[in-house]
């Protein structure tokens, strides 16, 4: 009896499948009436980043720089215009050092209308960072979040005063990390960006879909290039310009550590060979004669595996972990010299390149 009810439940089911196949028009109403029971909802989805606009535009400053006039030391007139980014309830402001680079009085403008002389704290070329301060109460605060890392594809938002028009903010994209081919040395890690950047927005805040400090906006390809280009700009990762302030208000200046090496990393081949545990090292091509590698006894051809007992990656994370290291220091550096490894202590000396 039991398999004769299965059987005909079975034979049912099919039975109603074939239906619905032929006679499509059967669909929409049954289909209809398994949605009755849910609410419906708006057909017109609304995408904003209001929030994220509201939380981080209060925090993006207008800055002017004025400068004497060389007929008359006694009169000061605009004639740099920027943005910058306050982070701290402190007043410091992020912006870069192009923006102030030459100016004899910097000035701020608030979004909620309130207007300041600020003072520079210090600036740094090499990462077109400049640190500003300025006093005052209740001072907006842009988002930090120190554990957010950018992805490409990420939605982006870029806030400045582009053009002294007001502020402004324009959408897009991450195109790309870890650009550094148009900074100077090519030791800068830009991310690439599709929102538009223009004069004026240099020294703003590149923002996600949170309202979270992202980068430091710093300029367009055309800009930096020269040619007609639109859908490639540039900004600071916030991780960096965050490291350079700490290292300006602690000592003025930025101090990086130097070695007096040039390298190029291990390409695929050389890795395999070498085994996945010196996956990371530089080979050395180059060696500043008077650096402190040279006389450590660190040779051109050398693979370098580790400093200090960590593991490399590449040579921007050479790069990286080299600048951060104390001038007077001595670090172990473990080496490949003819399939052998040896380790060298080397003292690091002060980076004192522009």
């Amino acid at each position: 009896m039991l398999n004769f009810l299965l059987r005909s439940v079975s034979m049912g089911l099919i039975t109603a499948l074939l239906v619905l196949i032929a006679v499509p028009s059967l669909r929409p109403t049954i289909i209809s009436e398994q949605f009755d029971a849910t609410p419906t909802q708006d057909a017109s989805l609304q995408v904003s980043f209001n929030q994220a606009v509201r939380k981080a535009a209060p925090a993006v400053v207008n800055i002017y720089s004025r400068q004497y006039k060389e007929s008359d030391r006694t009169t000061l007139s605009t004639q740099g215009l920027g943005s910058g980014v306050i982070v701290s309830e402190k007043g410091y402001i992020i912006t870069n050092y192009h923006v102030v680079a030459n100016a004899d009085q910097i000035i701020v403008a608030l979004q909620d209308g309130r207007v300041a002389a600020a003072q520079l704290v210090g600036k740094d070329q090499r990462t077109d960072i400049a640190i500003l301060r300025v006093e005052g109460s209740d001072l907006p605060v842009i988002p930090l979040n120190p554990n957010y890392s950018p992805k490409v594809g990420d939605v982006v938002l870029a806030i400045g005063n582009p053009y002294n028009l007001g502020q402004t903010t324009t959408f897009g994209i991450i195109s790309a990390t870890g650009r550094s081919s148009i900074s100077a040395g090519g030791i800068q890690a830009f991310i690439q960006t599709d929102a538009a950047i223009n004069q004026g927005n240099s020294g703003g805040a590149l923002v996600n879909t949170q309202g979270e400090l992202v980068g430091i906006n710093t300029a367009s390809f055309q800009q930096a290039t020269d040619l007609e280009t639109y859908g490639i700009s540039f900004a600071i990762p916030y991780k960096l310009a965050s490291k350079i302030m700490e290292k300006i208000i602690a000592d003025g200046r930025v101090i990086r550590g130097y070695i007096g090496i040039d390298g190029q990393d291990i390409n695929s081949v050389t890795a395999r060979l070498l085994g996945n545990e010196h996956i990371g090292g530089i080979i050395v091509l180059g060696l500043d004669p008077q650096g402190p590698a040279a006389k450590g006894g660190i040779e051109v051809q050398d693979i370098i595996l580790t400093i200090n007992g960590k593991k490399l990656n590449g040579r921007q994370g050479v790069l990286d972990l080299v600048t951060d290291l104390r001038p007077g220091t001595t670090v172990d550096v473990t080496l490949l010299r003819d399939g052998k490894e040896m380790t060298l202590p080397v003292t690091v000396a002060e980076d004192s390149r522009e």
